[in-house]
């Protein structure tokens, strides 16, 4: 039988966040301090890729665009659910964008202008260090059996690696016969 703490009005700061998990409490911030590192890339990827979607232009715009678009959706749905997850296993998850800024390893852009290929392959290095970080935290979910936490992370690194594979076939130069 699982037994419950009593959160009263008294508790205050983490504590009276704490949700019974079944997790250590060790295991239990090692993990959402792992998914809150994702949960603030995927902050800063998603405003990145929106900057990009934005500021997009060349013959090819349309194309970019809507791709970046999309791209920039996909980061965004990803972001509640692992944030509420930090949530279920009874941690804190990120609180400000100085706190995404703190935690997150994808670098700003906020230059003037930025040429759509050098867009596009920075995005592709981006996506490929998140999918990186996804594994890293895959790798601890395992360890510490967080099979729910996994299985979020399975989806969102095949999701990932898709956005990288779309950015690097659309980086690729057209051979003589226009492929």
């Amino acid at each position: 039988m699982v037994k419950l703490q009593r959160v009263t009005t008294a508790h205050t700061g983490l504590a009276a966040l704490r949700t019974p998990s079944g997790f250590s409490s060790s295991d239990a911030l090692l993990i959402a301090t792992a998914v809150n590192g994702l949960v603030a890339d995927a902050f800063t990827l998603y405003l990145k890729t929106k900057n990009f979607h934005w500021h997009m232009s060349g013959p090819h715009f349309r194309d970019y665009h809507l791709l970046l678009d999309e791209q920039a959706d996909q980061i965004f749905a990803s972001i509640d659910p692992l944030a509420e997850r930090v949530r279920k296993i009874g941690q804190a998850t990120v609180k400000s964008i100085k706190h995404v800024t703190q935690l997150s390893r994808i670098t700003d852009n906020d230059a003037d202008f930025v040429s759509a290929g050098d867009m596009i392959n920075e995005l592709i290095g981006d996506n490929r260090l998140m999918a990186e970080s996804m594994r890293a935290c895959h790798s601890i979910c395992d360890d510490k059996d967080d099979v729910a936490t996994a299985s979020l992370l399975e989806v969102y690194i095949d999701e990932t690696e898709r956005r990288t594979w779309f950015l690097f076939e659309t980086s690729r130069a057209a051979d003589k016969l226009g492929h």
